[in-house]
């Protein structure tokens, strides 16, 4: 396992592409942290408090920490899902995941090696974003006359669950991977769901009651969200957090089940 591991690391490693998304990620983050911190700082200065959805107040410290610190893990976990099913679908588009399943006595080894290389990976980008997040957010509060939280223990918490849910989307991403192993049709799929269907889905959920939010609760990226203990969506009162060793729990999950439907069908099938 140990020579798998560190031939799925260096396959992963040696591309372009990890490394062209880690800094279009931290360029987006940025963005996003300081465009949310100045309009929350600015937005409660000009009428007293921001409201989102049922009255809640998004300029509390609480709401500040989830729809600014929290952003990564809310809008960022794209990026290491992406780069995680592109360690797989790769294998596919480039015909090497011939040689690299001649080379292992098992394709579930392989699947399984893939995941804990993705590991490392996931922990970079998921500490380049929140780290992104942070220091544009508390850019963006400090201009707006709002204060930044950072002398806050409860701040730095959320950084690093921050950091642990980011680490934890690679593997998924791996595992999404060795389903959809069409590299194309992988990577429409993981936009379509986290940048559009999974966000209709948890507002659409939130007019349904007390039940919906709670199924609501459940879906991936609100799960990953549960592990940082706050987001965008559960300051602005449209969604529930679960506690976050459920959410992680949650998240793992999906990881395991993904990449259990994957061992049993597609990497079954025979490859050219």
């Amino acid at each position: 396992m140990n020579v798998a591991l560190r031939s799925e690391y260096r396959k992963l490693v040696t591309t372009r592409v990890w490394w062209v998304l880690l800094l279009a990620m931290a360029a987006y983050m940025a963005f996003i942290g300081v465009l949310l911190g100045w309009s929350l700082a600015a937005g409660s200065a000009d009428v007293g408090g921001v409201g989102g959805v049922g009255g809640a107040d998004l300029t509390s410290p609480d709401s500040i920490r989830g729809s600014v610190y929290g952003t990564a893990t809310a809008f960022g976990y794209v990026f290491p899902v992406v780069v995680g099913a592109l360690s797989m679908t790769g294998e596919y588009r480039h015909g090497t995941i011939t040689p690299t399943f001649l080379a292992s006595p098992s394709r579930t080894r392989v699947l399984v090696a893939k995941m804990l290389a993705s590991l490392p990976v996931g922990a970079l980008y998921g500490t380049v974003a929140t780290l992104a997040v942070v220091g544009a957010g508390a850019a963006g509060l400090a201009l707006g006359g709002a204060p930044t939280l950072l002398g806050d223990a409860e701040t730095w918490t959320l950084v690093a669950r921050s950091v642990l849910a980011l680490t934890v989307w690679a593997p998924v991403g791996v595992a999404l991977g060795s389903i959809v192993t069409n590299q194309v049709l992988a990577v429409i799929a993981i936009l379509v769901w986290t940048q559009f269907l999974e966000a209709v889905l948890r507002l659409g959920l939130a007019q349904a009651g007390d039940v919906g939010t709670t199924v609501a609760s459940y879906l991936p990226g609100a799960a990953g969200e549960s592990i940082t203990g706050g987001s965008f969506f559960s300051a602005a009162g449209v969604a529930d957090t679960l506690p976050w060793g459920v959410g992680l729990a949650v998240l793992v999950g999906y990881a395991l089940v993904l990449a259990t439907i994957g061992a049993r069908t597609t990497l079954r099938r025979d490859v050219a």
